[in-house]
């Protein structure tokens, strides 16, 4: 491949849109579109610790390559937690900030880093914009670079260049062609197929019902409300949210397909909301909020209603966030997720290897052990996601 210019730009409407898109293979965060309405909603820039650094590649035809990365001031919002690392820099004086992050921001969803145009050398590419990153964090002072929720093909290049790879486990659902949510549930054992029953009749018998909202049928003052919801989630765990009434607003507009509610609704009123987005291949459980306590309302708002939706559409995957042993019970299995690491100073890089060599033992480990408890018939003994 004949490149012209690598660069790095400070705004992602400085990139063309279509060409951007081109790149991502369709997965909603890797759109230009979700990186702009953070961008003109206030979620990123220097005033909340995330400012851009986009970096592109092009050619003689366009832009071969990008990635989407940021400054980082600090490691809230990235679900890959670092703050050890940081602790250990500072204890030796030196500044472990601000570093380079390769993430949807406030996003723990795996998905592609190095966007490459189709058709080229994805390792090729993916190499090229590796060096990149390297180079600028060692011409700004940056301690290093994180690459979080890898795709395979992402993994795959971190791995060749060097960069240190760190397992973690999250919960995720497959799609095993089930005609209906009752033929899944038979795939459970006895005992986790009536307490998923019972937890959907709970809800059913609260008065409780389901709508389901596409981004482009949400209207302000619906929007209003999901956001207060969501909002109230955070405030009851001491801090405001990421996300800014107005990105729910524009994206809402700009990918309204790509969003999806469930509205819990009582009596014609709207008590609970969970929020996803989703695409052809996957589903992502995002963020949820009540306005009271109903009886197994979270697991069915967050949990349930997403897998039937799967089931539905013949949606592959279903990731539902972070952390959460309890969703295990409800048909979620250990999967084990990967981050890159870049770290500049030979001497913290050697000692944070030695660190993910235990870590990733022992995360596997446990995935394995939760795998034992997995409600399916005949599956305990399998991997899984692993």
């Amino acid at each position: 491949m004949s490149a012209d210019r690598l660069e790095f730009r400070s705004s992602i409407d400085e990139l063309d849109a279509r060409e951007w898109n081109a790149l991502g293979g369709g997965q909603p965060f890797a759109r230009h579109e979700f990186l702009a309405a953070l961008e003109h909603t206030g979620c990123l820039g220097a005033r909340t610790g995330w400012r851009p650094r986009y970096l592109a590649l092009r050619d003689a035809h366009g832009l071969a390559g990008a990635a989407a990365a940021f400054v980082k001031t600090h490691s809230y919002g990235e679900f890959v937690f670092d703050f050890a690392w940081a602790q250990a820099y500072e204890r030796l004086g030196r500044s472990y900030y601000p570093k380079l992050t390769l993430a949807t921001p406030f996003t723990p969803a795996t998905g592609p880093r190095l966007l490459v145009r189709p058709g080229l050398d994805s390792a090729e590419v993916g190499a090229r914009l590796l060096g990149a990153l390297e180079r600028e964090a060692g011409g700004h002072g940056l301690s290093g670079v994180h690459a979080l929720f890898l795709d395979e093909p992402a993994r795959a290049a971190c791995a060749r260049a060097g960069w240190l790879l760190r397992r973690d486990c999250q919960f995720h659902w497959t799609n095993r062609g089930w005609p209906s949510f009752e033929d899944y549930l038979e795939s459970f054992t006895a005992e986790k197929r009536k307490k998923a029953r019972r937890e959907r009749r709970r809800v059913q018998e609260s008065g409780v019902r389901f709508e389901t909202r596409c981004g482009g049928e949400l209207d302000a003052p619906l929007l209003e409300r999901i956001y207060a919801l969501h909002r109230d989630t955070f405030l009851r765990h001491g801090h405001e949210p990421y996300l800014t009434p107005g990105f729910f607003a524009e994206v809402a507009r700009t990918l309204p397909e790509a969003l999806m509610v469930k509205l819990a609704m009582h009596h014609g009123e709207v008590v609970a909301v969970a929020i996803f987005f989703w695409w052809s291949q996957a589903l992502y459980g995002r963020y949820w909020g009540a306005a009271a306590d109903y009886h197994s309302l979270h697991f069915e708002a967050c949990y349930h209603q997403g897998i039937e939706f799967c089931i539905e559409r013949g949606i592959a995957r279903f990731e539902p966030g972070t952390q959460g042993e309890h969703k295990v019970s409800r048909g979620f299995e250990p999967t084990l997720t990967w981050s890159a690491h870049y770290i500049a100073d030979r001497q913290f890089r050697a000692a944070i290897a030695e660190y993910l060599e235990r870590e990733g033992a022992a995360v596997e480990s446990y995935a394995l052990e939760i795998q034992e408890h997995v409600p399916y018939r005949g599956r305990r003994a399998a991997r899984g996601g692993l």
